[in-house]
């Protein structure tokens, strides 16, 4: 080392030693610490962030729901972890594409149109007078598809006659058409609702994400391309699909028997299509649940033979699903849980906590609402991203809506407390200095408290590249609830604003205002990664 390169070691880390059974530990210095802290006062809200030349294109596909079906709990992890992912990959530099591949297209219109013309009201007339006038359409529609599923349990000719209506559907049929289209106007009125609640947004196709239908005219020219490359094989029963090599997968059906498209059909066409949209060096991340792992394997690979994507170019993000004491959610048998009404109950479970925590409050009723979804929203958020995205949550309300130890009002009320010590402190243009230009950094002489908090603010890079790379939104949320434990240590611990009288009074006073401020920003930038508010009061 140069002698200038040697006086800057000497300055970032103060000790070197080997322990066993061979590791190389270096401490870093309470000036290395401090000057770290200059960056995250200086950068704001763009710290931690890694500037990439590349700005990889990346397509995140999640939430993902079925038009004219209920937008359930079940819902609510692929929608929340999907747009979890897609911000930590922002923020890592890359140029991420937010879609969502709405279910709008496959046999069950072909049920509802039967279900609307023949259930319910009697008429189809009387069906669509009702719908029209419901306050939630998409329930209507879920209370026709329970009672074809009951009729069809001792009419089977009712499936059959559901096909039929579907088969009209993808050849054109003028009703079959007015039908489907009606189905999906009802249905937006809830995910809007609900995807505003969530604070959630997608980028493609003016906001709505390109649905299964979008490809309705795309799906020809993958048949062909199946078809020349000799992929396509005649089943057993008249259905086509595609055999693997050495039989390492099962074979994928790709059409059936009566030549209606599935899934596969659908989305080798979405994927073809993101080809020639986004460019042949794509990344593609569906967040999907994990009982269709081994749907996507089949798919990734048969993407891999058509020569359209490498191996790697691919991933999917398998997410445990809530379990039930009574057993499996059904839409058919309608015994679902609707995402609206927990919304509302963890809206409300966040309203009483904090009617009997701080009775005296001076919030407007306006205010105290709006906190309320702010803290009820997050806690649900929190609930399902704290951990790891393949682990199953067993559904339990008091679970569920949380507001203490690991949760996300926690960590919410850690920044609304440091946001009120900063105010009270009245320095409001404080993020906009570098305090180092008031205080000798080499004169500082940090308490453990100080030191433990500062330590993990320098590991807030590590942990947001880690989360990038693994695709892991719990490593955030497990770092910002360490962050909000080590801050409220210190902060119990130490005065910041009633430093004891000293020479250096001053300068440990701007110190802590400081380390307040940090901490404060981080927390901000961290939950802001989730998808989840950071309220300045609570």
């Amino acid at each position: 080392l140069t002698s200038e390169e040697n006086s800057g070691v000497r300055k970032n880390i103060t000790k070197i030693e080997v322990a066993d059974p061979g590791f190389v530990n270096f401490t870093v210095s309470d000036y290395f610490l401090c000057t770290n802290l200059d960056l995250v006062l200086s950068e704001k809200g763009s710290y931690g962030k890694v500037l990439s030349d590349t700005r990889r294109k990346t397509v995140v596909e999640y939430s993902s729901p079925n038009i004219a079906k209920p937008f359930t709990i079940g819902h609510l992890r692929s929608t929340v972890i999907g747009d979890a992912v897609a911000n930590i990959l922002e923020f890592n530099g890359y140029q991420v594409f937010r879609d969502n591949h709405l279910g709008d297209w496959g046999t069950q219109f072909g049920k509802l149109i039967v279900a609307l013309r023949k259930l319910g009201q009697g008429s189809l007339e009387n069906n669509l007078a009702k719908i029209n006038l419901a306050e939630n359409p998409v329930k209507e529609l879920v209370a026709l598809y329970i009672e074809f599923h009951k009729l069809a349990d001792s009419d089977p000719s009712l499936e059959d006659e559901g096909r039929e209506w579907f088969t009209r559907l993808e050849k054109g049929d003028e009703q079959a058409r007015e039908l489907w289209q009606k189905c999906i106007e009802w249905s937006w009125v809830e995910f809007s609702r609900i995807y505003e609640q969530l604070g959630v947004k997608f980028t493609e196709n003016e906001g709505k994400g390109y649905g299964e239908s979008y490809f309705e005219d795309k799906m020809g020219e993958v048949l062909e391309e199946l078809k020349a490359k000799n992929l396509l094989v005649d089943g057993k029963d008249g259905a086509q699909l595609v055999f693997f090599e050495g039989n390492k997968l099962p074979p994928l059906m790709i059409l059936k028997k009566d030549g209606s498209t599935l899934y596969a059909t659908r989305d080798l066409a979405t994927d073809k299509f993101r080809l020639e949209k986004y460019g042949s060096d794509i990344w593609v991340i569906n967040e999907v649940g994990a009982e269709q792992e081994l749907y996507f394997r089949q798919l990734y690979e048969l993407e891999r033979m058509l020569g359209w994507y490498k191996s790697d170019q691919r991933v999917h993000i398998k997410h445990g699903h809530f379990r039930f004491k009574e057993g499996k959610m059904s839409t058919r048998k309608g015994n679902v849980i609707w995402l609206e009404d927990v919304l509302d109950e963890a809206i409300k479970k966040a309203r009483q906590v904090m009617e009997e925590v701080d009775k005296g409050s001076e919030l407007t009723e306006d205010e105290k609402q709006s906190l309320s979804e702010v803290v009820g929203i997050g806690a649900l958020k929190w609930n399902d991203l704290k951990g790891s995205t393949q682990r199953e949550i067993l559904f339990d309300w008091n679970e569920m809506l949380n507001m203490q130890g690991n949760s996300g009002p926690y960590v919410q009320y850690t920044y609304a407390r440091a946001k009120s010590v900063l105010v009270k402190a009245e320095v409001s243009r404080l993020s906009e200095l570098q305090y180092s230009e008031k205080v000798d950094l080499m004169e500082i002489v940090l308490n453990e408290e100080e030191r433990a908090v500062l330590v993990w603010l320098w590991r807030f890079r590590t942990s947001v590249e880690r989360a990038a790379t693994e695709l892991a939104p719990h490593l955030i949320a497990g770092y910002i609830y360490e962050l909000a434990q080590r801050f409220n240590t210190f902060y119990n611990k130490h005065s910041i604003l009633k430093v004891e009288p000293s020479e250096r009074r001053a300068e440990v006073l701007r110190f802590r205002i400081a380390l307040t401020s940090g901490v404060a920003e981080v927390l901000k930038t961290g939950l802001g990664l989730l998808g989840i508010e950071a309220p300045e009061r609570m």
